[in-house]
């Protein structure tokens, strides 16, 4: 692995725990609507970071708003591909940016949303290809999203058209693309996470995902990281929380310090109530 490589992981993956807690910003790239917690980014920023997010995905031009509320331990994952959401006949994952931009713009990461079984299938798999090529030239970490192809359906939904097997193959596929940190859906139980975490030798964090309760989205990353994940990258589970400090701080606790979900909600309760 190159020397850039190697010290921007270290940024990316917490040496002191092993983890990577991403807090994903960049859903007005890929929500076919604008969601409301995101009118103020850069407060939600901030309060990602205070409850322990340490990497952020973010589109270029809100990267430049929000990038003065970083610390210096904060990391930039640049996002590279958007989704055509409009279209007819369903969205289709769009590239967007490049390497070498997200060099320029202080990035510890670019990231791309893989999608497979879609009509376009090859072009995606020959883009992410091309990232992870251009990553191992420039020393650029690379974060593939693994994930159903469309992350706005809950997993029941996607689960049942596409199954724990997509996920397997997507995962895996990503990471003989060159992928240095892989992002996947929970796949619905230990079992068949495991055979994912297994399958790609690379470190892997769990997707947020849709909107589900406190309790549904800290066993998932308790029962995630049992099994090999070092972290999560959550989006809508955290700028939509009523207070998207403690959440965040929850899943810290559940990732970084090996607390039980049940504690960990436990002290979410409390700080809701106070607040």
């Amino acid at each position: 692995m190159s020397q850039g490589k190697t010290i921007r992981l270290k940024r990316l993956i917490e040496p002191q725990y092993g983890s990577c807690i991403i807090c994903a910003l960049d859903h007005g790239m890929t929500s076919p609507n604008f969601l409301d917690g995101l009118y103020d980014t850069r407060k939600r920023t901030r309060e990602a970071i205070a409850g322990g997010a340490n990497v952020f995905m973010l589109g270029r031009g809100i990267s430049r708003q929000v990038v003065d509320e970083f610390t210096p331990a904060t990391s930039l994952a640049l996002m590279l591909s958007a989704s055509a959401a409009g279209r007819p006949q369903g969205s289709v994952v769009t590239p967007v940016g490049s390497v070498d931009e997200a060099l320029r713009l202080g990035a510890d990461a670019v990231v791309v949303y893989v999608a497979l079984a879609g009509e376009n299938e090859s072009e995606m798999i020959q883009y992410a290809s091309q990232i992870g090529e251009a990553c191992d030239a420039w020393g650029m970490p690379f974060i593939a999203e693994a994930e159903f192809p469309n992350a706005y359906q809950t997993l029941t939904e996607s689960g049942t058209t596409y199954g724990a097997d997509y996920l397997l193959r997507n995962a895996r596929l990503c990471a003989e693309l060159g992928a240095d940190i892989v992002k996947v859906n929970w796949s619905g139980d230990q079992s068949s996470f495991e055979k994912i975490v297994r399958a790609v030798n690379v470190p892997v964090v769990v997707a947020g995902g849709t909107l589900v309760s406190d309790e549904e989205l800290l066993m998932r990353m308790q029962q995630a990281v049992a099994v090999g994940a070092i972290g999560c990258s959550v989006g809508r589970n955290i700028f939509q929380h009523a207070n998207p400090t403690a959440i965040t701080r929850a899943l810290c606790r559940v990732i970084r310090e090996k607390w039980s979900a049940r504690d960990a909600l436990a002290e979410l309760a409390e700080t809701v109530d106070r607040s």
